[in-house]
């Protein structure tokens, strides 16, 4: 015995050591590619040294002698630490994932592909001048500068080497397509069509009324044309693919007559994934033409979000209906050809190449109608498609953001700075802006199309010239504010505009909740400091509760005819309508209503339509607010009456609890269920890869109705918010506050992978300068040939 415990420990102690020694391995491997961050870098692709000034949160501020090598410097600084992100990003937007990852990624491809994303950024490339053409080669330049050395020092980050390829050159289209990529993130309102029409064609008009945010009572062209073309939905869409319901954020700007300096204060969170690394990149850019500080998306140039010397913008959201689904009919004879007022058009067709990575290439077409590409995969099918969908979407036109955003970077007031705005059209963006001189402004700015006939809520007949675009909202009648007398302006994806508006923006604006919250305090308030901004951005209180709570309670107990949820309605009755992630009425309350429009439509909508639904919160609580003014539609009658479906969605969500957290309620807690992650792309091929790519998750308060924005998925995971936060007070522009989740650097051996994650929890700002040295500096010396 003894001499097979002495056999047994060696063999314990020497895969011990092979482990240990395999760590090391790995450890020092995987260091190796850790960007370069001090002392002195050959740099032949610069005309003049450039010098990196990475701050304590890793932010790289760099001062260059001319924009050109700023740019370069701009483009390399990125690549050193996102660079896996930059490439994964432009293989999405250009549907060539699975060239490295394999055929599980064909049906992502396929809808990149198809919503033609680099395609429109090819288009939009020959339409910039000559300034926005260097400032995108200039990035290149020193992104490939980046690329080039990797390559011959062989260190290229560890996800290159899973994966087993190295990136291609970069280009100044990539750039681009990532723009049209947000642009897609931000811009879409398709699903919805597809999914009225659905309903119009398989619950009947009855139902399917309901619906919609406003009913097109005077459209009944319109209404006949779907219900007489039932185009195929079910089934066709990957709701996985649909970017996330109402990519939101708060702005708000606030005039010096309400703050303790005099001098307008600037908020901005805007509301994104929740990812490692974080989408945003902050920067600090300086050339004798330009001081800038803030953010942009990693693979492009400029600032999109932040500061200068003389003013601070941020955005959110405006969410217009800038596409639209068109009934296509095609020729049975020739499927590329589809009917336009009586005779057949031909369409054009892109035949394209899916290479895939261990497989076979896949062929591919994309059938572009004059409205635009065709939207589904029947097509392809050996039966008469029938009816399909195109679509016509502002951001597959030419358009030139980077424009907008070089003349921002520079603007000194809001004359300059509105000027500069009038580049800049998709995504459609309410800016809020604010000035050394005082001004407040706001504007919500891009292409809004004006419809020939329709509203935007239904698709509209493709054969015929009836329908269409005639053109956009001019730019001097969006809407527009300067210096109101509130002394403030905020935006939160609500309805900016009222009845007497003469354009037409959307229907489906976000739940107001967060709005109201913001305005409730901002006008509370005339004494304001950056922390009190700071303390407002992570607001918690729930005024969705304060809307519906009281009336929901009164439905379970109309129901509980014997009382067993007394306890329960006890405590929701107490709350004080915090979503404060060690309490319990926030976990019961968001269970609830996220159980609400299961119970009522999931029964009579196919899984995948009902995914790709967006506003059901809007439609439910439009529901809610009938049946409780004793003015109950189609749906609550089938359902048996408001208290039965309110009741029965309760019990639903409390058994839910029950089954995951245990029958004691003192128990429960918000943050127990309501988790941050910020999970890593490569993070689900391995829990190896989830425990060193993820940080540990985290207990949160808030939600997806609260200013301290944290929407979650059905298992609690929150997923979506505000990467970045930013505060600026106008009286001191040499510095502004940010917290930017979960750190700065993409590289998960940098001391700056997950070092903002506390903060980001807790409210914690950093301080960034705009003038002045970076204290505790890690200082980078980009060499130019011959200097």
């Amino acid at each position: 015995m003894r001499k097979w415990l002495k056999v047994l420990s060696w063999i314990v102690g020497i895969i011990a050591a092979l482990l240990v020694a395999t760590f090391i391995f790995l450890n020092v491997y995987i260091g190796k590619s850790k960007p370069v961050i001090e002392g002195e870098v050959a740099a032949v692709f610069l005309t003049d040294d450039v010098t990196v000034v990475r701050d304590s949160f890793g932010v790289p501020h760099i001062a260059a002698e001319t924009d050109a090598d700023l740019y370069r410097a701009q483009g390399y600084v990125q690549a050193q630490d996102r660079l896996f992100q930059m490439d994964m990003a432009r293989r999405q937007a250009s549907g060539r994932l699975s060239e490295v990852v394999g055929e599980s990624a064909i049906g992502t491809d396929k809808h990149y592909r198809t919503f033609s994303l680099r395609v429109a950024a090819e288009a939009s490339y020959d339409g910039y001048g000559e300034d926005g053409k260097n400032v995108l080669r200039w990035f290149a330049e020193g992104v490939n500068a980046f690329i080039k050395e990797a390559e011959e020092s062989e260190k290229f980050s560890y996800e290159f080497k899973v994966l087993g390829y190295t990136p291609e050159p970069w280009t100044e289209i990539d750039s681009l397509t990532i723009g049209k990529y947000m642009a897609y993130d931000l811009g879409g309102n398709w699903d919805a069509l597809a999914v009225r029409h659905w309903a119009l064609t398989n619950l009947g008009e009855g139902k399917a009324k309901e619906l919609f945010i406003e009913y097109p009572e005077n459209a009944p062209s319109i209404i006949e044309a779907n219900i007489a073309n039932p185009v195929k939905v079910a089934g066709q869409f990957n709701p996985d693919l649909l970017p996330p319901e109402f990519n939101g954020s708060n702005n708000w700007v606030v005039s010096g007559e309400k703050t303790k300096s005099g001098q307008p204060i600037l908020a901005d969170d805007p509301h994104l994934g929740l990812d490692t690394p974080s989408i945003w990149y902050q920067m600090h850019l300086q050339s004798p033409e330009q001081n800038v500080s803030g953010v942009i998306f990693a693979g492009v140039p400029g600032i999109i979000l932040g500061h200068n010397e003389n003013i601070a913008w941020g955005v959110t959201n405006v969410g217009p209906d800038v596409q639209d689904l068109y009934i296509e009919i095609s020729n049975p004879d020739d499927p590329t050809q589809f009917r336009y007022d009586g005779e057949w058009e031909q369409a054009e067709v892109r035949d394209e190449t899916i290479s895939v990575k261990g497989g076979e290439d896949v062929p591919f077409e994309v059938v572009v109608t004059r409205h635009g590409p065709i939207m589904s995969e029947i097509l392809y099918d050996e039966e008469d498609p029938g009816a399909l969908f195109s679509m016509h979407w502002t951001a597959l036109e030419p358009t030139q953001e980077l424009e907008a955003i070089i003349k921002m970077n520079k603007s000194a007031d809001w004359e300059s700075f509105e000027t500069a705005l009038e580049d800049f059209h998709a995504p459609a963006q309410n800016f809020v802006f604010a000035g050394k001189d005082g001004t407040i402004a706001y504007k919500a700015n891009g292409r809004i199309p004006i419809r020939k006939k329709g509203d935007g809520q239904l698709p509209v007949p493709g054969d015929s010239s009836e329908y269409g675009w005639e053109g956009y909202i001019p730019y001097g009648e969006l809407p527009r504010v300067v210096n109101p007398d509130e002394g403030f302006i905020a935006t939160a994806n609500n309805e900016v505009i009222d009845d007497s508006y003469p354009y037409h923006i959307t229907k489906l604006w976000a739940q107001p909740y967060r709005y109201e919250r913001i305005a409730e305090v901002l006008s509370a308030g005339d004494d304001f400091t950056p922390e009190d901004m700071m303390a407002l951005q992570m607001d918690q209180k729930n005024v969705y509760a304060r809307e519906f709570l009281d009336q929901m309670i009164g439905s379970v107990k109309a129901e509980d005819k014997v009382g067993e949820y007394g306890d329960l309605v006890k405590m929701l009755r107490e709350w004080n309508q915090i979503d404060d992630a060690d309490a319990a009425a926030p976990l019961v309350f968001h269970k609830w209503i996220k159980q609400l429009p299961i119970v009522m439509l999931s029964k009579d909508m196919p899984e995948d339509v009902y995914k790709m639904f967006p506003g059901k919160g809007q439609i439910t609580d439009q529901m809610m607010r009938d049946g409780y003014a004793g003015n109950p539609g189609a749906w609550l009658d089938e359902y048996g009456g408001v208290n039965k479906w309110v009741f029965d969605s309760f019990e639903q969500s409390v058994s839910d609890i029950k089954d995951q957290f245990g029958s004691k309620s003192a128990n429960w807690k918000w943050g127990d269920y309501h988790q941050l992650a910020f999970p890593h792309a490569l993070s689900g091929a391995s829990p190896i890869f989830e425990y060193f790519l993820n940080p540990k998750k985290q207990a949160i308060g808030g939600s997806n109705v609260t200013v301290q924005a944290a929407a979650f998925k059905d298992d609690g995971t929150v997923n979506h918010g505000a990467p970045w936060r930013f505060v600026a007070d106008l009286s001191d522009l040499s510095k502004a506050y940010h917290i930017l989740g979960p750190g700065q650097s993409g590289h998960m051996k940098s001391k700056w992978f997950h070092n903002q994650v506390d903060d980001w929890v807790k409210g914690n700002f950093h301080e960034t300068v705009l003038d002045g040295e970076v204290k505790d500096g890690y200082v980078l010396k980009l060499k130019a040939e011959g200097k």
